[in-house]
């Protein structure tokens, strides 16, 4: 196996493990979201809006913008997680974007245009539980990042 800049994959450091992990769930769920029998109701996919009956594990509404918007997060997340700074992004970033859905699931009218995505009960509860825990991830794995530690190898030093 080839040393980018004496890092291997083993001696990731434990944020990046973990964004890379968060990333791909997200883009398992995406895929998820357009395969029969995990998402019910598959025959009620709209592409979006709150009229989509499709449901992720029976629980979670979805629909295809929802499903593609999940693939899109995950995928921007595997490309970030490759830097620690890019990891660290991803998961504090992404947890306050999470928690910003989540007061945006719970202020709109869910019967309305406003819920375009759509979200239900179940999604505003994962998107808080998401938010919060992303954030915590992302800002608390990590002791040496804001402390003067190395952040990165530098791109321009082996």
């Amino acid at each position: 196996m080839a040393h980018v800049r004496g890092r291997t994959p083993a001696r990731r450091p434990a944020i990046q493990k973990v964004a890379l992990a968060v990333a791909a769930v997200f883009v398992l769920i995406g895929v998820l979201g357009f395969v029969p029998g995990f998402t019910t109701h598959y025959n009620e996919l709209a592409f979006a809006g709150h009229h989509s009956d499709a449901k992720l594990i029976g629980l979670f509404q979805v629909s295809v913008l929802h499903n593609v918007l999940h693939l899109l997060f995950g995928l921007v997340g595997l490309v970030l997680a490759r830097r620690l700074a890019g990891a660290r992004l991803f998961l504090a970033g992404g947890g306050a974007a999470y928690l910003g859905l989540w007061l945006y699931g719970f202020a709109i009218d869910r019967e309305s245009a406003a819920n375009f995505v759509p979200f239900n009960d179940a999604d505003n509860w994962l998107h808080l539980f998401l938010g919060f825990g992303m954030l915590a991830l992302g800002l608390l794995l990590n002791n040496d990042v804001g402390t003067g530690g190395r952040l990165d190898t530098p791109i321009d030093r082996p």
